[in-house]
């Protein structure tokens, strides 16, 4: 029986008594840990495909140690410039033996339940904003409408009224864009 399961965001081929090196668990060394977001599991000749999971299928594992993976040597150089950086990684790992894979009728993990939300205070709703709203942007609608049948000469006189700073070297569509701002 083998199973392919999603283990701290990577997915494993995973069977009975089968050593698995992944990303650091949060897990300490000799805890048990089980896994839920089983993708598939093969029995002999039945294999079963989960959209995306399979329900009730878990893989149940033993944190055996933590460590740290092979040096991975990271070498950086732009020729010619004097440029050469040379760093070196190790991966934290944690080396698992998977100790079951069950099919169906595990339990579900403990989630936490959803908080009841408390019934709230019915609020008035106020009139007055909604209107204020759509006031401003009717205005605007119809002060473009306004000011694209003006002659320059009025949207001219219209800017030196709103105090608007440069307006006479402006063209008619610039007078007409920082008019309607």
């Amino acid at each position: 029986m083998y199973a392919i399961v999603e283990i701290a965001g990577q997915q494993f081929k995973v069977a009975k008594d089968q050593k698995v090196f992944v990303n650091r668990l949060a897990a300490e060394e000799g805890k048990k840990v089980s896994f839920d977001n089983v993708l598939l599991i093969g029995d002999g000749d039945k294999v079963t495909v989960g959209a995306p999971a399979i329900n009730g299928a878990q893989v149940g594992a033993k944190v055996v140690k933590h460590l740290k993976g092979d040096k991975v040597i990271v070498f950086k150089k732009k020729r010619r410039k004097g440029y050469r950086v040379k760093n070196g990684h190790r991966q934290p790992l944690s080396e698992i033996v998977i100790e079951s894979i069950v099919a169906s009728g595990a339990k579900p993990a403990a989630k936490a339940e959803p908080k009841k939300e408390a019934p709230k205070a019915k609020a008035e709703p106020k009139k007055a904003a909604p209107a204020k709203t759509e006031a401003p942007k009717e205005t605007a609608k119809k002060a473009t409408k306004d000011l694209s049948g003006m002659t320059v000469a009025e949207l001219k006189e219209l800017a030196k009224a709103q105090g608007l700073i440069g307006y006479s070297s402006m063209k008619k569509a610039e007078l007409i864009e920082a008019l309607s701002k």
